[in-house]
């Protein structure tokens, strides 16, 4: 097999190879390769030591060199390089004690955490697959290297890992590997929050988010995202609904486009309404304010998964309104863009959508049909640049205490009953009318 490696990567390769050194190209570069995929890193293990890697290039950065790992600069790009090595014990889920490095690329791959992970290859050698990692590319499998138990005791975000890569590349995981993942989820709590939190948003974004049903069932999210296990199984006995809570989410993730903002809101869209049902006396289920404990759940987890600020500023307020349904008017999204946010308001249409699409047929032609006069309005508002917000607003603070307001509440609110004004009328938005207003307003 023939793979084309970027010039650079070969010269490092073959840099290594002149001084007597082995080196491969090694792990997901070559199964992206294989797959016909573009490889977003290429990472290169050797023979050499890390001092020889760092005498045989002019700029490295030493990233890892405890484990054998030193980045080699060229021109603007970065390439690992790595020693081959032998991991240690485990202590910790996660680090080896030691690491051991070793001149025998069998060893070093033999460490990895699954077979279509652990080939290499070089344009002398070409491919190397001790582990049958072509064979499970061609079923469509995910399958540790050797033992799965001793693959996840080493590092148990591999649990994880496992379904990530199944929902990337839409394969089925192995079933020792799957027996060995619910025998050991537990031991995901030794992992931290920032590494469950990266691996969860590659799932949300992968082309397939719907293998989140998988991790529910390999028992993953009752220990890291217990709020879903809650959703399943919580039926909607309602005209606007043909799924339980759990599978209706699963089919608004998929509603939206590979975006993390998007993709997150409607993971927590709805998780607020297990704890909302009520079942009037006709056996209709309703869900009575459950945006607001469905906003509370999504912080909640954000904070617990130690996500951003920003993220999770606008998640949460995308999920506060993503039930917010209002009629196509001119003022009605004008004031909805005020209080969503201009720059947010398209993420609400995509979610109001999203969630629409994922519910049953009773409806839905004229929900879809409001949601594109709202986009509309949205447009032309935009276009016209009519005035949503207090910056929009033809007059400042500054203006109405020159004609004699002072500083302080009353003048905040007299700037909000302004832009009221101008949302329902635009028209109105010029300098002399509201200053007139306001004169009339204080007597003056």
């Amino acid at each position: 097999m023939k793979i084309t490696l970027p010039g650079k990567v070969t010269e490092i390769i073959e840099n290594l190879q002149m001084h007597g050194y082995e080196a491969y190209a090694v792990g997901g570069c070559v199964r992206d390769s294989i797959l016909a995929k573009e490889p977003q890193d290429w990472d290169i293990t050797t023979s050499a030591k890390p001092e020889e890697i760092k005498a045989l290039f002019p700029r490295t950065v030493d990233t890892g060199i405890e484990h054998g790992t030193v980045t080699v600069l060229m021109g603007k790009d970065m390439y690992e390089v790595t020693t081959y090595r032998i991991d240690g014990v485990y202590e910790d889920s996660r680090h080896p004690k030691e690491v051991i490095f070793t001149n025998k690329l069998e060893e070093d791959l033999r460490r990895r955490d699954f077979t279509i992970n652990a080939m290499a290859y070089n344009d002398d050698v070409r491919l190397v697959d001790a582990f049958g990692g072509m064979k499970d590319l061609n079923y469509h499998l995910i399958r540790c290297v050797g033992d799965p138990k001793e693959r996840f005791e080493e590092d148990a975000l591999r649990i994880l890992r496992a379904v990530r890569f199944s929902a990337q590349l839409d394969f089925a995981i192995e079933e020792h590997t799957a027996d060995a993942i619910r025998s050991q989820v537990l031991s995901l709590k030794n992992i931290s929050a920032e590494r469950i939190q990266a691996e969860l948003i590659k799932l949300l974004m992968s082309d397939h988010p719907e293998r989140l049903k998988d991790a529910y069932e390999l028992g993953i999210t009752r220990v890291i995202l217990p709020e879903w296990d809650r959703m399943v199984g919580v039926e909607q006995h309602t005209p606007h609904h043909m799924y339980d809570v759990a599978e209706h989410t699963l089919h608004a993730i998929m509603n939206v486009k590979q975006d993390k903002i998007l993709r997150l809101t409607m993971l927590f869209h709805d998780m607020g309404k297990p704890f909302a049902k009520t079942t009037d006396e006709n056996g209709q289920d309703h869900f009575k304010e459950h945006s607001i404990g469905s906003e509370e759940k999504a912080r909640s987890i954000m904070q617990r998964l130690k996500m951003d600020n920003d993220t999770i500023k606008k998640v949460t307020k995308l999920v506060c309104y993503h039930d917010y349904r209002i009629e196509a008017t001119g003022p009605n999204v004008r004031r909805a863009m005020n209080r969503i946010g201009v720059e947010l308001f398209p993420y609400y249409l995509a979610v109001r959508m999203a969630d629409v699409k994922a519910q049953s047929s009773y409806q839905r032609r004229a929900k879809i049909e409001n949601i594109i006069a709202m986009r509309e309005i949205y447009q032309d508002t935009l276009i016209k640049e009519h005035c949503v917000t207090l910056r929009d607003l033809a007059v400042t603070g500054k203006d109405l205490m020159e004609i004699g307001m002072k500083p302080g509440r009353e003048l905040g609110n007299m700037l909000n009953e302004l832009l009221e004004w101008v949302i329902d009328d635009p028209q109105c938005n010029k300098k002399e009318l509201l200053c007139e207003y306001v004169k009339e307003r204080i007597g003056l």
